[in-house]
């Protein structure tokens, strides 16, 4: 059988995803993602600091590293069995499982590691257990990801941080990195000119994967859907944020359009405030989701909803069982 290119991999995922997403005969049932960690079970990610790390002979230092990149790697797997055991469909993956990868001084390429090769290995043993069982595998990059600042050593940071996720992607089969539109920085357009423009610094396995998020203070899914549109970069749409920071689209309105960015099986956020929606600060997310905070229009969609809840695993199961019985 001949390989297929990335790129008619990704027309061949267009065409599945639209059936899979279009096809509301019979039951749906909605893929629930957990966010990075457990609050329960004994599941734990490591990471160091650079500061730690400075002070060591770079040798004892790359023994350490690859001690905890190895440990991260067993943790995701078990991550992983714990999600196809319990009904959790999608797990994202810390941005520190390679532990201060990027760092500017203390940073390393995973072939300098001494079990590096071991490391890729148990990586991509992750990946193989994730298509076996139809699971679904994600990141989420953090803050300091700004792909429109200004200042050129951030968009440089934030495209070796991006290429790095995106390698680690490679190995576990994530399809989705996720980031946020960065700042408006006084021009909300040419801010997002910004963005788009920025887009071509990235390497190909960057690009195939990356989404970019709705957020709570900027940019609106209004504001981004013209970007996706025109550059292919889907939309995640994270209805918590729309509700803390509106536009003109509805509920309804902004799903419908962010669902037809997708080339692949969508993926949304979800998240409840912890002091309700009248509370001083409604953009901080409750341990637990409100139901009713769960929009009518996703229920008959085939979507990975992310659980954006403190209470994680235990939130997720507690959304799953409420969904279920207000079918």
């Amino acid at each position: 059988m001949m390989k297929m290119t990335l790129e008619e991999t990704l027309v061949n995922r267009h065409g599945a995803a639209t059936e899979h997403q279009n096809d509301e005969m019979g039951e749906v049932v909605i893929r629930l993602g957990l966010c990075c960690m457990f609050r329960e079970q004994p599941i734990k990610f490591v990471t160091t600091t650079a500061t730690a790390i400075s002070k060591m002979k770079r040798s004892d230092a790359l023994i350490k590293l690859s001690r905890l990149c190895m440990a991260n790697a067993d943790s995701l797997l078990a991550a992983l069995r714990f999600c196809a055991d319990n009904d959790i469909g999608c797990f994202r993956v810390n941005s520190q499982i390679l532990p201060i990868k990027t760092h500017p001084t203390c940073g390393y390429f995973v072939g300098d590691l001494p079990d590096g090769d071991g490391i890729i290995r148990r990586f991509k043993e992750c990946g193989k257990f994730v298509k076996k069982h139809k699971l679904r595998t994600c990141f989420h990059p953090d803050q300091f990801v700004v792909m429109n600042s200004p200042r050129l050593d951030v968009v440089e940071k934030s495209v070796q941080e991006l290429e790095y996720q995106a390698e680690v992607a490679e190995w576990i089969g994530a399809d989705v990195i996720n980031i946020h539109g960065g700042g408006a920085y006084g021009d909300k357009p040419m801010a997002l000119a910004d963005f788009a423009r920025n887009l071509d610094r990235l390497s190909l396995r960057v690009r195939s994967r990356l989404t970019v998020e709705n957020d709570d203070k900027t940019f609106t899914p209004a504001d981004l859907l013209p970007i996706c549109n025109a550059t292919g970069i889907p939309l995640v749409y994270d209805v918590h944020h729309h509700r803390c920071n509106p536009d003109e689209l509805s509920i309804e309105q902004a799903t419908k359009k962010a669902l037809a960015t997708w080339n692949r099986e969508p993926m949304f956020h979800l998240s409840s405030p912890i002091e309700g929606w009248d509370g001083p600060k409604p953009e901080r997310h409750h341990d637990f989701i409100d139901v009713t905070d769960f929009p009518e229009c996703w229920r008959r969609k085939k979507i990975t909803v992310e659980v954006e809840a403190k209470a994680k695993e235990v939130a997720v199961e507690k959304l799953r069982q409420e969904l279920a019985a207000n079918r």
